[in-house]
């Protein structure tokens, strides 16, 4: 990649200290001791990023393999239930059920404590998850996959609906009247998303600062008056045939890169991969808001998978996870883990090539973006990230009762209001 190598040549170096500040905050703070191993340590990673987030994945690796002697990483799609990996790259639902398993994992902290790596126990982004954290704020996992919503659009199919692709709509009533320019030219899927929960709710519940739980211990609150009246809007553009939804996971954007929807919201990671993928000019703008919700936008939310080390593995082993990690923390691997992958930069040198590189303007448009949205504004009790939105069965509950929404089954307020009381009691 020439022009990554010419930036990062003369800025980004491999070195045997590492910052994390993510969004103006740290996250960790490493120190990694030069080791000489005297034999080969074989480690398994699997992962559900899919087929091209994958491929990125096995580029990073192999770098690793050859440049670190006596450590071989493998990379596998096979699901993590049918063997026993050692690294684990997991969604939402897959990291629910690992955690579910009393003992089936080994806190990070722990393992680069023990490889002599410095680790102070530091507060992380309000806007990110912190699903990767245990409750004293300690790393259980690296969140290698953060993004946050934006919306894409097919340049092309813009242009012939007669929307000019550089002024689209900051709002969800302005992205309402382009929607219905799309399906009056005859486009039959004007609009889909990917993720509809962390979309929807979880987002934009914060870019509008309104609470996604309540209370000392959290309790699920996604029933107010801008949740519901989101969810209604939605549903209206669901009648009009406006929107059209491709179940609870990430296969719209198969569909948007197809060319079968004209526009998508979905996580700024996509971006690389759409690009690649679809056979037109991708369009990025911001995700939309509503123009009539006091204070909106504030802030949208840093989410995504993290790798996870299984438990019952050797000192070996261990040391040889820890220097992995290091590997990743470098610059130079964050660089190229964020251009070639999309996902959001854990150390300084990787936000600032987002904010200001201009021979990268093109490949990091998106997470241009998403630096803006999440930090728009200072983030508030109400537009922090919530640990509930990780909960075992949350993400699938209110799935379920979108989907009734959808369905004309349920009226949004009662579908929501029965969400909230079937998390709340536990009747999953």
């Amino acid at each position: 990649m020439p022009i990554l190598s010419k930036l990062t040549s003369c800025l980004l170096q491999l070195t045997r200290t590492c910052s994390l500040p993510l969004f103006g905050g740290t996250l960790l703070a490493l120190a990694i001791p030069a080791q000489a191993a005297e034999q080969v340590v074989e480690l398994e990673l699997v992962h559900e990023l899919g087929p091209d987030k994958g491929e990125q994945l096995s580029k990073l690796v192999e770098r690793f393999n050859t440049t670190v002697k006596g450590i071989h990483i493998k990379v596998s799609s096979t699901p993590w239930t049918e063997g026993k990996p050692d690294l684990m790259i997991l969604d939402s639902e897959s990291e629910a059920q690992l955690l579910s398993r009393r003992g089936s994992i080994k806190p990070l902290s722990e393992i680069l404590a023990a490889a002599n790596v410095r680790v102070p126990t530091l507060a992380v982004p309000r806007m990110m998850s912190p699903a990767s954290l245990d409750a004293k704020g300690r790393a259980q996992a690296l969140p290698i996959g953060l993004g946050t919503p934006v919306m894409y659009a097919n340049k092309q199919q813009l242009i012939n609906a007669g929307i000019d692709p550089d002024n689209l709509p900051k709002t969800w009533l302005g992205w309402q009247e382009a929607l219905g320019k799309i399906r009056g030219f005859g486009y039959n899927c004007p609009y889909t998303t990917s993720e509809p929960v962390s979309t929807f709710i979880e987002n934009v519940s914060a870019w509008h600062n309104q609470p996604y739980a309540v209370g000392k211990k959290p309790e699920i609150a996604v029933n107010g008056l801008m949740q519901v009246k989101h969810l209604a809007f939605m549903n209206s553009w669901v009648r009009a045939q406006y929107l059209h939804f491709f179940g609870q996971g990430n296969n719209a954007e198969n569909v948007f890169a197809q060319g079968n929807c004209v526009t998508l919201t979905a996580p700024s990671s996509a971006f690389p991969t759409l690009r690649r993928q679809a056979k037109f000019d991708v369009v990025v703008a911001p995700f939309p808001y509503h123009d009539g919700a006091y204070g909106a936008p504030q802030n949208t939310l840093a989410d995504g998978p993290s790798m996870w080390v299984a438990a019952g593995r050797t000192p070996a082993e261990y040391k040889a996870v820890a220097r992995f990690v290091s590997f990743w923390l470098t610059p130079e691997s964050q660089v190229e883990w964020q251009v070639n992958a999309g996902y959001l930069p854990l150390n300084p040198s990787g936000l600032l090539i987002a904010t200001s590189s201009k021979l990268l303007q093109d490949e990091l448009q998106a997470n241009r973006l998403a630096i803006a949205e999440l930090t728009n504004k200072p983030t508030t009790d109400a537009s922090a990230a919530s640990p509930l939105a990780h909960a075992p069965g949350v993400r699938r509950v209110l799935g379920e009762e979108m989907e009734n929404i959808w369905a004309d089954r349920k009226p949004p307020k009662q579908a929501m209001d029965d969400a909230v009381m079937r998390i709340r009691s536990g009747r999953m």
